[in-house]
């Protein structure tokens, strides 16, 4: 899924959520997105991409928490340019 709820409102985005929440339990599905809570609130694993790069893959909550690269730090702080 490409940024499945871009440009939706509250209540449609919860409710899709709810969705995946739902379909994760049978299938695997890969979310890509630039929606930080978003990818914390549905991940059960995270892989943080830069220009092409994997730089950091860890469970979403220790990714989130405690990640161990800088760049993903950085990027998590809003501070990665």
């Amino acid at each position: 899924m490409d940024e499945p709820t871009l440009a939706l409102d509250p209540k449609a985005t919860s409710r899709i959520e709810e969705l995946i929440g739902e379909l994760k339990k049978t299938v695997t599905i890969v979310l890509v997105t630039h929606n930080i809570a978003q990818a914390a609130r549905l991940s059960d694993y995270t892989t943080f991409l830069f220009l092409g790069e994997m730089i950091e893959y860890d469970s979403a909550e220790k990714l989130f928490t405690v990640p161990k690269d800088w760049k993903t730090d950085e990027y998590l702080r809003g501070k990665f340019r």
